[in-house]
């Protein structure tokens, strides 16, 4: 073991350990590496979550806090604008009929 390294010691159903031992084996790897290969993968997954979920929460109070000061698109509007995209794109694809 070299320096800044750690050992995990848990217990786990010798039937499970065999399988996952013998999937590890098949992608060329032992238990340990393909443990640390999920432990990376889960420890970034956790902290794309959470950027992601401060980023959405971020979004909404900017939406909240626009819709709070009157910047808002009354919605014949928004409807008037998405109407005329469909419009336009029924065009373009009957074009191509």
């Amino acid at each position: 073991m070299t320096l800044g390294e750690a050992t995990f010691t848990f217990q786990v159903d010798e039937a499970l350990k065999t399988a996952f031992s013998q999937v590890a084996r098949e992608r060329d790897r032992n238990d340990a590496q393909l443990l640390r290969d999920f432990m990376h993968a889960y420890v970034q997954q956790q902290r794309d979550e959470t950027q992601h979920d401060a980023w959405f929460r971020r979004q909404v109070q900017i939406g909240l806090d626009s819709a709070k000061s009157g910047r808002v698109i009354p919605t014949e509007d928004v409807e008037a604008r998405f109407a005329a995209k469909r419009s336009a794109t029924q065009r373009r694809l009957n074009a191509l009929k």
